[in-house]
């Protein structure tokens, strides 16, 4: 079960995170959508887990890979904004986030538009 703490911390990152995000999208050439979708906090505060689902799919390889070279760059990002609120800034683990696409491939399948209908 996570504590308020867990919560607070993960809450201060997901909205940080998506005002960044938000800022390169906004600065880039591309037209690419970068939300994240949920942060998870370990007990410790040691390990924050950062979901992140990335419009249009084409572009989700290369911009994963942009952000896990660039990870170093977003801790300090995050640190200077929560020095003050906690004393360890958490390491940083980008997952992509494919609910969005599951969702959309099940109801797919089931009005029978899927590669396999179901019978």
């Amino acid at each position: 079960m996570e504590s308020n703490r867990q919560r607070k911390v993960a809450q201060i990152i997901q909205e940080d995170f998506a005002e960044l995000f938000r800022k390169q999208a906004a600065n880039s050439q591309q037209s690419i959508l970068v939300s994240v979708s949920d942060v998870k906090v370990t007990a410790d505060l040691g390990i924050a887990k950062i979901y992140l689902s990335i419009f249009p799919q084409e572009h989700r390889s290369a911009v994963m890979k942009e952000i896990e070279e660039n990870k170093a760059q977003y801790r300090n990002f995050i640190g200077q904004k929560m020095a003050k609120q906690v004393r360890v800034i958490p390491q940083l683990n980008f997952y992509l986030d494919t609910t969005l696409d599951d969702v959309e491939k099940l109801e797919r399948e089931l009005r029978g538009e899927g590669d396999n209908p179901v019978l």
